[in-house]
């Protein structure tokens, strides 16, 4: 908010002189402070080529000024602070507004960094994002109580942005990406946990399925080799029978699925069929065997 000098309206005097509605005009005589005139056409006094009067002048529109503060948090992070500061002259206090700072801008940016160099050390980086209005309200207090000994009134005091060093940002986004992908690994696994829990709940479904389906087979196995041997007599097949009846069918079935394997080796089988009446008294042996142990 810089003063100007200004000219009259008229050439080679200051007689006259045009005020815009946006600004103050200050009258001086000699260089001394003599009125202030009104918005519009007014005639200052009599003059010779400026020698006499002149005019200095000051905007009456509100001004914005930002300020960068650097400055250090409580955890050792150094930031930028940007604090935007909306000022105007008071019309009451035009005069002090004019003759009694050099240099406003200068002098807001002194106070603004006296605040937030007092206040941001105290807290931490995550602090300093959330308290912003603290920070903005504390500036503003100080500006008005300040600038008002100036003839400035203090509209508006915001900490627009908190700009940390490029190397905490860069780790700062680093710690979120890091967990971004731990919170995708952990929602990765608990879908493999599902999916391999629930195929193991399909085989274990499948097997039983399969289980029932192969009893089934081998019952109606049984059944049809004790319907086709004692058919049309009144003998009786005993259980012993039966069983190294399903064994040859299951000896025979083996081969079979060993030869439509491509892939098989060489299996060492015997090669009798009569063999099997063996392996069956071995399983009846055993299974006679273990049941009198239990019963002793």
């Amino acid at each position: 908010m810089a003063q100007r000098q200004e000219s009259g309206c008229l050439p080679c005097t200051n007689c006259f002189v045009t005020v815009p509605q946006d600004k103050y005009y200050a009258v001086e005589n000699f260089g001394k402070f003599d009125h202030m005139l009104n918005p519009g056409l007014s005639f200052a006094g009599f003059d010779l080529c400026g020698c006499c009067v002149s005019f200095r002048s000051i905007t009456s529109r509100v001004d914005q000024l930002v300020v960068d503060v650097h400055t250090k948090t409580k955890d050792n992070v150094f930031v930028t602070a940007k604090v935007a500061v909306q000022q105007s002259v008071k019309p009451d206090n035009v005069v002090d507004a004019m003759y009694k700072l050099s240099d406003v801008h200068a002098q807001i940016d002194s106070y603004v960094s006296d605040v937030v160099r007092s206040s941001v050390p105290h807290m931490t980086l995550d602090e300093s994002f959330e308290k912003k209005d603290d920070i903005s309200n504390q500036v503003q207090q100080k500006l008005l109580v300040e600038m008002g000994h100036y003839g400035f009134q203090i509209h508006k005091a915001l900490v627009t942005e908190m700009v940390p060093n490029h190397e905490v940002v860069q780790s700062m986004n680093e710690i979120n990406k890091q967990k971004r992908l731990r919170d995708a690994a952990v929602m990765a696994a608990e879908a493999e946990k599902v999916r391999v829990v629930k195929a193991a709940e399909a085989s274990a479904d499948a097997a039983q399925l399969q289980g029932e389906g192969i009893a089934r087979q081998r019952r109606a196995i049984i059944d049809g080799l004790r319907e086709s041997i004692t058919h049309g007599s009144s003998e009786q097949l005993s259980t012993e029978k039966i069983s190294e009846l399903l064994l040859i069918t299951q000896y025979f079935e083996t081969l079979r699925d060993i030869a439509a394997n491509s892939k098989a080796q060489t299996v060492f089988l015997p090669h009798s069929a009569g063999a099997v009446s063996d392996v069956a008294s071995q399983i009846r042996n055993g299974i006679m065997q273990a049941g009198a142990g239990q019963r002793m």
